[in-house]
């Protein structure tokens, strides 16, 4: 059973179309990275799953029940970081997390503290004194203390420094291995490429692309920077972006065409051979034409 399913899921708002019949499904205990530009129909989608926005027709499936329908039930099994949160100014930190883990059905206090100090979080501070990183931290260590069946996560690292966004990974990391699903929303493409089983591509609300990130690699080309004995004289119209640097041969090859250019290069007398795949930038960027804002 999926942890998440919508079919032909149509949202509008007067003209806008946020929706357009969209596709999705996210298996159980998967890291599901949920990408697109601003406007592609990633907030409606959240939105739509965690019950706070109807959908106007389709289907959607959370859990195995109605977000709409069922929601005060399927958030005691889920935790929900948004990219801004906002916080209670008159509690502190640890008030809120207690407040929201017991509110998920309790946890337990040594897995509080260790997330306290993992992301090094004072709990004793009223939330109105806290910065936007602050806040997540807050937020970030509600969810992770919670034992829950699903972390819908929308840009959860919004305002954190590198070190957090490494602690951060980790408890995603820790909660796959306890089969856990997470569904996460971001811009941070190394937190995406490093955390995500399967990503899927959203553009203009429909789903025009989805897999693991080496099943989508097909969409770019590989980076490849060669050293050759004798120098390089025909590699025909298989490659791309064609340039030299210190004696060394760069270009880039689509991946069907690989083989083919390998065995070109090999009659060159190959000293030494870098490839890089592409990041998942330069998949969007391939795709789109436009940047991940």
């Amino acid at each position: 059973m999926n942890a998440i399913r919508c079919k032909d899921l149509h949202k509008s708002y007067g003209k806008t179309v946020a929706l357009d019949y969209l596709n999705l499904s996210v298996e159980r205990g998967e890291v599901y990275g949920f990408i697109g530009p601003n406007g592609a129909g990633k907030s409606t989608t959240i939105r739509i799953l965690l019950g706070l926005l109807h959908k106007e027709s389709g289907e959607v499936e959370l859990l195995g029940g109605d977000p709409w329908r069922d929601a005060s039930t399927l958030h005691k099994r889920l935790a929900y970081v948004p990219g801004d949160v906002s916080l209670w100014g008159n509690l502190t930190g640890g008030e809120v997390i207690d407040m929201l883990g017991n509110m998920r059905g309790g946890f337990e206090v040594k897995r509080k503290n260790e997330l306290l100090a993992r992301f090094e979080l004072d709990p004793r501070k009223k939330c109105n004194t806290y910065s936007k990183g602050n806040r997540q931290k807050v937020a970030l260590v509600a969810a992770f203390v919670s034992d829950v069946d699903l972390y819908i996560l929308d840009e959860p690292t919004s305002g954190l420094d590198p070190l957090m966004e490494l602690v951060f990974q980790d408890c995603v990391t820790e909660m796959k291995k306890q089969g856990k699903t997470v569904f996460l929303s971001s811009h941070i493409l190394a937190e995406v490429e490093a955390l995500c089983d399967k990503v899927g591509i959203i553009r203009k609300g429909k789903l025009i692309e989805t897999g693991t990130l080496d099943e989508l690699r097909h969409l770019t080309r590989t980076t490849v920077i060669v050293e050759t004995i004798k120098p390089v004289t025909d590699l025909g119209e298989f490659i791309f972006d064609k340039s030299t640097e210190g004696g060394k041969l760069r270009f880039s090859v689509d991946t069907s065409n690989w083989d083919e250019v390998l065995k070109r290069l090999t009659c060159f007398g190959v000293k030494s051979l870098v490839c890089k795949p592409p990041t998942l930038e330069e998949l969007f960027m391939r795709h789109y034409g436009e940047t991940i804002t």
